[in-house]
């Protein structure tokens, strides 16, 4: 006798694509998004990857910027990476931070502590939406403000000390490595320990003002090394939002934290003051643009229909890196770093670990300039803060530049 199975027929399950396979080919929405209220600031560091100093005078507006917010609700953004510029001199900021919490989209900030008043750090304290990032690029004054201006260790500190008074749970401290700091990450985690903040770490890129210091201050390749293996040894608590990963081919694949790939309009870009959409928010030049919210239908428009963005997220041929035993590892590195320094689009990254940006850098290049440029007076150097001896009457109504 024959038995006949009468159950229906299972489909073959469909295997589900790596983490990494599914941002390769782009998501319905950005997981980080940097928006740059304004390119006004108090200070003009060397390095500042948008070249800021003066506002803009075709900054959005604040119903446009809410306009903007009420689209990543729509999208389901979680957060939104607020930078600038000095993103707390807008007069319209704190009014901005309060809508995108009221209409669930969380806020994390970074500031150079300017306006981070008693005041401020209990309201900051008060919410469970906003995360705050203080800037500092040196563990000492000397280190600091060398690269900052004068003044801005101890605004920065200030700032820290108040969200610590307040009860502010988990700042963070947002470092920029270059030589001249590499050797006080230990320093730097103290700093954070004495704070209750966490240190978050990130790479020196040849964009906007830094693509002219980039020569003087990326770390050297033994430099590379020695930030790696504090890394691999001390950095479970580090963040680096994947800023390293041009350097994973020193070690075991997964040794360092990330998902090792460069997001560029596909997880990740960048809004500017404008509106302005660019692929990602170190790569500020005509070649990354993406689209302009106002006159390109909004936000959600550009992320998924946006010709460059499509074009980013099919898949890239590993060029002249596809024979490396690395290139699963670093993806040959990161798309702004090769631009800026003049360097083919599939070829090293400049701080290859295998040595061959090195070489790269040696030949005759041109070095991209970026698009816009909004520095005060004379790039020569920082410019001296004028750092306030009482709080403004009202926030952000006082502005510095």
């Amino acid at each position: 006798m024959t038995i006949t199975d009468s159950s229906p027929v299972q489909p073959p399950v469909q295997p589900v694509p790596r983490l990494v396979e599914q941002f390769e080919r782009g998501l319905d929405a950005p997981i980080c998004l940097t928006w740059e209220l304004t390119y006004a600031c108090n200070l003009a560091c060397v390095h500042c990857l948008s070249s800021s100093g003066k506002r803009d005078p075709r900054e959005l507006t604040t119903e446009q910027c809410k306009d903007i917010i009420d689209e990543l609700e729509r999208m389901q953004v979680f957060y939104v990476n607020i930078g600038g510029g000095e993103p707390t001199v807008r007069p319209d900021f704190w009014e901005l931070v309060d809508y995108a919490t009221a209409h669930h989209v969380g806020v994390k900030f970074s500031t150079n502590g300017v306006r981070i008043t008693p005041d401020v750090a209990a309201k900051l304290a008060a919410s469970d939406y906003v995360d705050v990032q203080i800037s500092l690029d040196g563990a000492t004054a000397e280190i600091n403000d060398a690269v900052r201006g004068d003044g801005s260790f101890a605004m920065a500190t200030r700032a820290l000390e108040n969200l610590a008074a307040a009860g502010f749970k988990d700042a963070k401290i947002s470092v920029v490595v270059t030589r001249h700091n590499v050797d006080q990450l230990d320093e730097f985690a103290a700093l954070a320990a004495r704070y209750g903040a966490t240190l978050r770490i990130t790479r020196l890129r040849p964009s906007g003002r830094g693509a002219d210091v980039w020569d003087d201050l990326h770390p050297t390749p033994e430099q590379q090394v020695q930030l790696y293996d504090w890394l691999v040894e001390r950095g479970d608590r580090v963040l680096t939002g994947d800023s390293f990963f041009h350097l994973s081919g020193l070690g075991a694949p997964g040794a360092l934290a990330g998902l090792n790939l460069c997001g560029a309009g596909r997880v990740v870009c960048l809004i500017d003051p404008v509106g302005d959409v660019y692929a990602c928010p170190f790569a500020i030049h005509d070649r990354f643009l993406a689209g302009n919210i106002v006159s390109d239908g909004g936000f959600d428009n550009i992320w998924k229909n946006a010709p460059l963005f499509l074009q980013l997220r099919e898949p890239q041929s590993a060029g002249a890196c596809g024979s490396c035993g690395h290139y699963d590892s670093c993806r040959g590195g990161c798309m702004a770093a090769k631009f800026f320094t003049g360097l083919p689009m599939d070829g090293p990254d400049p701080e290859c670990v295998e040595g061959y940006g090195i070489s790269a850098l040696e030949k005759d290049r041109v070095k991209p300039k970026p698009s816009v440029d909004h520095s005060r007076g004379t790039r020569q150097g920082p410019i001296p803060l004028k750092l306030l001896t009482k709080p403004p009457a009202r926030l952000c109504n006082e502005s510095p530049v």
